[in-house]
């Protein structure tokens, strides 16, 4: 069952898209053990959204980023009380995470992350790695970016700066880079949302996504989610 939270802890930890994105937090919760205690890598954790969220269930979470944090990531954690459960790593790249030592963590978990990796291979080390620090049963929890439909695909080479090296995911053939995993949870979610130019937009066209979605292809949509158990 979903955790009931605010518009503005909703707006903290997913900070963009709110209305799409949000829906993997109810799909992690049904699919993942997420009991107090656990120990949680969260990467690609820049603005600490989802190391908020899990900090606020009592797991203890390594908030870490390539680049340094801003000092507001830290602030917003400290207001909601949570910074004594979250410790921050960085430079910490993930496609290499040996910093971190075999079947190490109970969770992985990370957003729009591994298309910035460019290109399928450096995907594949990444998913390596977060399956390597994983102990046994435990599970990565993500949300990523997919191609979506032609359309979603002529506007972003139009508006969105960082298309040309961004690797969005498919659905059916990318399958492989989760081959390691026992056992695969996925949902996609998100069409029309994508085409706001503006939070207020998007949080419109979410609202009629929820109405169109079961009739759209799962191809066409640009928002996939899974739980991964190794």
């Amino acid at each position: 069952m979903q955790s009931k939270l605010s518009k503005k802890e909703l707006n903290d930890i997913i900070q963009w898209d709110v209305k799409t994105w949000s829906k993997a937090l109810p799909f992690w919760e049904e699919h993942a053990d997420l009991q107090p205690g656990k120990k949680v890598l969260a990467i690609g954790e820049r603005e600490g959204g989802l190391s908020l969220w899990l900090a606020k269930k009592g797991l203890e979470v390594y908030c870490t980023d390539y680049n340094e944090f801003p000092e507001h990531t830290k602030q917003m954690h400290q207001k909601y009380g949570v910074q004594d459960q979250i410790a921050y790593h960085q430079p910490v790249d993930a496609t290499n995470l040996s910093k971190y030592p075999d079947n190490h963590f109970d969770i992985v978990v990370f957003k729009s992350v591994i298309g910035a990796l460019s290109e399928k291979s450096r995907q594949a080390k990444a998913i390596e790695e977060m399956h390597r620090v994983l102990k046994e049963g435990g599970q990565l929890l993500f949300a990523e970016n997919m191609v979506g439909s032609a359309l979603h695909v002529r506007l972003r080479k139009k508006f969105v700066k960082w298309d040309k090296y961004w690797r969005y995911l498919r659905y059916k053939e990318d399958q492989d880079l989760f081959d390691k995993f026992s056992e695969k949870n996925f949902t996609t979610k998100g069409f029309l949302a994508n085409f706001g130019r503006s939070e207020r937009q998007r949080s419109v066209l979410g609202n009629i996504d929820k109405a169109l979605i079961w009739g759209i292809p799962r191809s066409w949509r640009y928002v996939l989610i899974g739980v991964l158990t190794k």
